[in-house]
């Protein structure tokens, strides 16, 4: 069973995929959709399965910046796979089908807020503070790894 906003999310890949056949003078399948993506990703592609994958979290605060920017970057790498093969993930091909089929600025990465799906941990050097990620963190607490500040070249130390 599919929420109102799943259901809103579906209709809009469709939207996307209508509009790309309609720009490209082709036929291209609907992708499966899943919501099942985790962590800081708000969605992935996965091109020869041709399916989606979405953050059930991050799509439920940020509805209006799927409907904007996620899905069509999303679909987009469908899109370019289905008429270039395997490109770089975010190269000219990529980047053309943002500008010209959905009138999209092409950005490489999201500016959602991710507090919710990725905790932060704060370090501390000489002249700011620092904002890790789990992983860096836990590489600095089992002593696997150091960072430094690439202001004042300090090494991070936690608060």
């Amino acid at each position: 069973m599919t929420s109102p906003l799943q259901q809103r999310v579906l209709a809009r890949v469709n939207d996307c995929i209508t509009q790309a056949a309609a720009q490209l003078s082709r036929e291209f399948p609907l992708p499966k959709v899943h919501f099942n993506q985790r962590g800081r990703i708000a969605g992935s592609a996965w091109l020869e399965r041709w399916e989606l994958r979405f953050n059930p979290v991050l799509l439920i605060d940020n509805e209006a910046e799927f409907m904007a920017e996620i899905i069509p970057h999303e679909v987009a790498h469908l899109i370019a796979f289905a008429c270039f093969g395997k490109v770089k993930p975010h190269g000219p091909e990529w980047q053309h089908i943002m500008q010209s089929v959905f009138q999209v600025t092409p950005r490489t990465r999201h500016r959602l807020n991710t507090s919710k799906v990725a905790p932060t941990f704060s370090y501390q050097c000489g002249c700011r503070t620092h904002q890790l990620t789990l992983r860096r963190h836990n590489n600095m607490q089992r002593g696997k790894q150091r960072y430094q500040c690439l202001h004042c070249n300090e090494i991070l130390r936690k608060d």
